[in-house]
Protein backbone atom coordinates (compact mmCIF):
# COMPACT_ATOMS: atom_id res chain seq x y z
CA UNK A 1 0.00 0.00 0.00
CA UNK A 2 1.24 3.53 -0.55
CA UNK A 3 2.13 5.52 1.91
CA UNK A 4 -0.01 8.93 2.32
CA UNK A 5 0.99 12.48 3.95
CA UNK A 6 -0.66 13.39 7.21
CA UNK A 7 -2.38 16.55 7.43
CA UNK A 8 0.60 17.63 10.63
CA UNK A 9 2.59 17.70 6.98
CA UNK A 10 0.64 20.91 5.89
CA UNK A 11 0.31 21.93 9.77
CA UNK A 12 4.20 22.16 10.05
CA UNK A 13 4.60 23.97 6.60
CA UNK A 14 1.70 26.54 7.57
CA UNK A 15 3.67 27.27 10.96
CA UNK A 16 7.11 27.46 9.60
CA UNK A 17 6.21 30.00 7.19
CA UNK A 18 5.08 32.04 10.05
CA UNK A 19 8.27 31.21 11.98
CA UNK A 20 10.96 31.00 9.41
CA UNK A 21 14.26 31.27 11.36
CA UNK A 22 16.80 28.90 12.03
CA UNK A 23 16.05 29.16 16.49
CA UNK A 24 11.93 27.86 15.54
CA UNK A 25 13.04 25.08 13.35
CA UNK A 26 16.15 24.10 15.52
CA UNK A 27 13.28 23.65 18.72
CA UNK A 28 11.18 21.99 16.17
CA UNK A 29 13.64 19.84 14.19
CA UNK A 30 12.00 16.60 15.69
CA UNK A 31 8.71 17.10 14.42
CA UNK A 32 10.16 18.46 11.37
CA UNK A 33 11.73 14.59 10.78
CA UNK A 34 8.61 12.95 11.89
CA UNK A 35 6.09 14.86 10.21
CA UNK A 36 7.61 16.23 7.03
CA UNK A 37 11.20 14.63 5.84
CA UNK A 38 10.30 11.47 6.58
CA UNK A 39 6.89 11.09 5.33
CA UNK A 40 8.39 12.75 2.32
CA UNK A 41 11.02 10.16 1.78
CA UNK A 42 8.90 7.44 2.11
CA UNK A 43 6.51 8.94 -0.36
CA UNK A 44 9.99 8.73 -2.92
CA UNK A 45 10.45 5.62 -2.34
CA UNK A 46 6.76 4.38 -2.95
CA UNK A 47 6.90 7.00 -6.06
CA UNK A 48 9.48 5.32 -7.63
CA UNK A 49 8.05 1.63 -7.53
CA UNK A 50 4.75 3.27 -8.90
CA UNK A 51 6.56 5.95 -11.69
CA UNK A 52 8.19 2.43 -13.57
CA UNK A 53 4.94 2.03 -15.33
CA UNK A 54 5.08 5.21 -17.39
CA UNK A 55 8.61 6.01 -17.55
CA UNK A 56 11.15 2.85 -16.96
CA UNK A 57 14.39 4.44 -17.05
CA UNK A 58 13.18 6.90 -14.19
CA UNK A 59 14.15 6.41 -10.59
CA UNK A 60 13.14 7.84 -7.82
CA UNK A 61 15.89 8.44 -5.32
CA UNK A 62 14.52 8.49 -1.35
CA UNK A 63 18.37 9.62 -0.02
CA UNK A 64 18.24 12.65 2.33
CA UNK A 65 20.84 14.39 0.79
CA UNK A 66 21.68 14.09 -2.95
CA UNK A 67 17.96 12.67 -4.39
CA UNK A 68 15.14 13.37 -5.76
CA UNK A 69 14.22 15.75 -2.73
CA UNK A 70 15.42 19.13 -2.73
CA UNK A 71 16.77 20.79 0.51
CA UNK A 72 14.74 22.74 2.84
CA UNK A 73 17.62 25.23 3.22
CA UNK A 74 17.27 28.42 0.66
CA UNK A 75 20.28 29.77 -0.92
CA UNK A 76 19.93 33.68 -0.25
CA UNK A 77 23.49 34.64 -0.96
CA UNK A 78 21.71 36.63 -4.24
CA UNK A 79 18.63 37.28 -2.74
CA UNK A 80 16.85 40.13 -1.17
CA UNK A 81 15.06 37.59 0.55
CA UNK A 82 16.78 36.26 3.31
CA UNK A 83 14.26 33.56 4.74
CA UNK A 84 16.53 30.70 5.14
CA UNK A 85 14.02 28.06 4.47
CA UNK A 86 11.44 27.11 2.43
CA UNK A 87 8.08 26.68 3.09
CA UNK A 88 7.25 23.45 0.77
CA UNK A 89 8.24 20.00 -0.25
CA UNK A 90 9.75 19.85 -4.01
CA UNK A 91 11.13 16.58 -5.52
CA UNK A 92 12.28 15.95 -9.00
CA UNK A 93 12.68 13.49 -11.18
CA UNK A 94 14.74 12.73 -14.51
CA UNK A 95 17.15 10.72 -16.51
CA UNK A 96 19.92 11.01 -14.39
CA UNK A 97 19.01 12.13 -11.68
CA UNK A 98 17.53 15.30 -9.88
CA UNK A 99 19.78 17.35 -11.18
CA UNK A 100 19.37 16.53 -14.73
CA UNK A 101 18.25 19.05 -17.50
CA UNK A 102 16.22 17.02 -19.26
CA UNK A 103 12.77 16.50 -19.00
CA UNK A 104 11.14 15.29 -15.72
CA UNK A 105 8.41 15.17 -13.06
CA UNK A 106 8.34 17.73 -10.22
CA UNK A 107 6.18 17.77 -7.11
CA UNK A 108 5.72 20.90 -4.83
CA UNK A 109 3.60 20.49 -1.92
CA UNK A 110 2.30 23.46 0.09
CA UNK A 111 0.40 24.31 2.37
CA UNK A 112 -3.15 25.76 1.96
CA UNK A 113 -4.30 24.69 -1.76
CA UNK A 114 -0.26 26.00 -3.27
CA UNK A 115 0.55 22.03 -3.89
CA UNK A 116 0.93 21.59 -8.03
CA UNK A 117 2.82 18.37 -10.52
CA UNK A 118 4.11 19.83 -13.29
CA UNK A 119 6.48 17.99 -16.33
CA UNK A 120 8.76 19.94 -18.98
CA UNK A 121 11.62 21.87 -19.38
CA UNK A 122 13.35 24.16 -17.55
CA UNK A 123 15.38 26.78 -18.50
CA UNK A 124 17.76 24.82 -20.70
CA UNK A 125 21.24 25.90 -21.72
CA UNK A 126 21.67 27.33 -25.36
CA UNK A 127 22.15 24.11 -27.64
CA UNK A 128 19.15 22.42 -26.15
CA UNK A 129 16.95 25.29 -26.42
CA UNK A 130 17.92 25.81 -30.35
CA UNK A 131 17.35 21.79 -30.34
CA UNK A 132 13.77 21.98 -29.19
CA UNK A 133 12.76 24.86 -31.23
CA UNK A 134 14.18 22.94 -34.05
CA UNK A 135 11.49 20.58 -32.91
CA UNK A 136 8.56 22.49 -32.77
CA UNK A 137 9.51 24.32 -35.70
CA UNK A 138 9.92 20.88 -38.06
CA UNK A 139 7.19 18.61 -35.95
CA UNK A 140 4.10 21.57 -35.11
CA UNK A 141 1.55 19.13 -35.35
CA UNK A 142 3.20 16.69 -33.12
CA UNK A 143 3.16 19.25 -30.34
CA UNK A 144 -0.20 20.30 -30.84
CA UNK A 145 -1.80 17.22 -30.72
CA UNK A 146 0.11 16.59 -27.39
CA UNK A 147 -1.02 20.04 -26.06
CA UNK A 148 -4.80 19.80 -27.29
CA UNK A 149 -5.55 15.99 -26.40
CA UNK A 150 -8.21 16.04 -23.67
CA UNK A 151 -6.55 14.17 -20.98
CA UNK A 152 -3.52 17.30 -21.12
CA UNK A 153 -6.20 20.19 -21.77
CA UNK A 154 -8.51 18.98 -18.47
CA UNK A 155 -5.49 18.28 -16.09
CA UNK A 156 -3.08 20.54 -17.56
CA UNK A 157 -4.58 23.61 -19.14
CA UNK A 158 -1.90 24.66 -21.75
CA UNK A 159 1.69 25.35 -21.48
CA UNK A 160 3.62 27.80 -19.21
CA UNK A 161 6.95 29.17 -18.85
CA UNK A 162 9.13 32.78 -19.17
CA UNK A 163 8.83 33.65 -23.04
CA UNK A 164 10.77 36.10 -24.82
CA UNK A 165 9.08 39.26 -25.89
CA UNK A 166 10.51 39.12 -29.71
CA UNK A 167 10.21 36.62 -32.14
CA UNK A 168 13.55 33.59 -31.27
CA UNK A 169 16.99 34.20 -33.68
CA UNK A 170 16.51 32.30 -36.75
CA UNK A 171 12.95 32.21 -37.37
CA UNK A 172 9.73 34.80 -39.00
CA UNK A 173 7.13 36.75 -36.75
CA UNK A 174 4.74 35.21 -39.22
CA UNK A 175 5.94 31.23 -38.43
CA UNK A 176 3.08 28.74 -37.19
CA UNK A 177 4.89 27.88 -34.24
CA UNK A 178 5.95 31.31 -33.27
CA UNK A 179 3.55 31.53 -30.18
CA UNK A 180 5.71 28.10 -28.78
CA UNK A 181 9.06 29.21 -30.37
CA UNK A 182 8.85 32.40 -27.73
CA UNK A 183 9.54 30.07 -24.97
CA UNK A 184 12.24 30.11 -22.93
CA UNK A 185 10.91 27.26 -20.99
CA UNK A 186 8.06 24.78 -21.74
CA UNK A 187 5.98 23.48 -19.05
CA UNK A 188 3.02 22.03 -17.99
CA UNK A 189 1.44 22.13 -14.88
CA UNK A 190 -1.68 20.89 -13.03
CA UNK A 191 -2.78 21.82 -9.47
CA UNK A 192 -3.52 19.92 -6.32
CA UNK A 193 -5.63 20.84 -3.83
CA UNK A 194 -4.86 20.07 0.03
CA UNK A 195 -7.88 17.57 0.15
CA UNK A 196 -6.11 15.71 -2.51
CA UNK A 197 -2.72 15.55 -1.14
CA UNK A 198 -4.21 14.52 1.90
CA UNK A 199 -6.65 11.54 0.79
CA UNK A 200 -6.11 8.11 -0.13
CA UNK A 201 -6.50 8.58 -3.83
CA UNK A 202 -3.40 10.99 -3.82
CA UNK A 203 -0.52 8.36 -5.57
CA UNK A 204 -3.31 7.52 -7.92
CA UNK A 205 -4.03 11.18 -8.90
CA UNK A 206 -0.23 12.20 -8.90
CA UNK A 207 0.45 9.34 -11.60
CA UNK A 208 -2.37 10.54 -13.46
CA UNK A 209 -1.10 13.85 -13.60
CA UNK A 210 2.15 12.74 -14.76
CA UNK A 211 0.71 9.84 -17.39
CA UNK A 212 -1.10 13.07 -19.09
CA UNK A 213 2.19 14.76 -18.97
CA UNK A 214 4.52 12.03 -20.87
CA UNK A 215 3.63 12.51 -23.94
CA UNK A 216 4.88 16.06 -23.95
CA UNK A 217 7.87 15.43 -22.02
CA UNK A 218 9.01 12.82 -24.65
CA UNK A 219 8.38 15.50 -27.52
CA UNK A 220 10.79 17.53 -25.61
CA UNK A 221 12.91 14.71 -24.70
CA UNK A 222 13.55 13.47 -28.79
CA UNK A 223 15.54 16.72 -29.93
CA UNK A 224 18.00 16.04 -26.84
CA UNK A 225 18.53 13.01 -27.40
CA UNK A 226 20.45 14.09 -30.31
CA UNK A 227 22.36 15.83 -28.69
CA UNK A 228 23.98 13.55 -26.08
CA UNK A 229 24.70 11.20 -29.17
CA UNK A 230 26.96 13.84 -30.86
Amino acid sequence: MDREFDPEFFHFMRELAANNDREWVAAHKARYEADVLEPSLAFIEDFGYRLREISPNFVADPRRTGGSLFRIYRDVRFSHDKRPYKDHFGAYVAEGGRKSILPGYYLHLAANNNSFLAGGLWMPPADYLKAVRQEIDYNLDGLERIIQAPDFKNRLGSIQGEQLKTTPKGYEKDNPAIEYLRFKSWNATMPLPDKVVLSKDFMHALLDGFKAVKPFNDFLTTPLRDIGEE
